[in-house]
């Protein structure tokens, strides 16, 4: 069974904004089959609400992703923008 962790990660994400409509989920290109590369983009407004009080929201979405990953010997890469 195949995870989708975009999906995953955007309905991590999306209680936590103001703008679901504008959160965007892209995976990118990697050197390795066994990395995964996942990149959020916010809106400016919601930023702040995804990164957390010194990180602590997006460290959180990174531990969840990471366990997860292990589990079908993927490691997650996550990076977080704003338009």
């Amino acid at each position: 069974m195949e995870v989708n962790f975009e999906e995953f990660l955007k309905n991590l994400i999306l209680p936590l904004v103001e703008k679901p409509e504008d959160v965007v989920v892209k995976e990118l290109e990697t050197n390795s089959d066994s990395t995964v590369a996942l990149q959020v983009l916010v809106a400016n407004d919601d930023l702040g609400r995804v990164i957390g009080k010194n990180g602590r929201i997006i460290n959180a979405l990174r531990t969840i992703l990471y366990s997860c990953g292990a589990r079908y010997g993927k490691r997650i890469e996550v990076s977080i923008d704003s338009f």
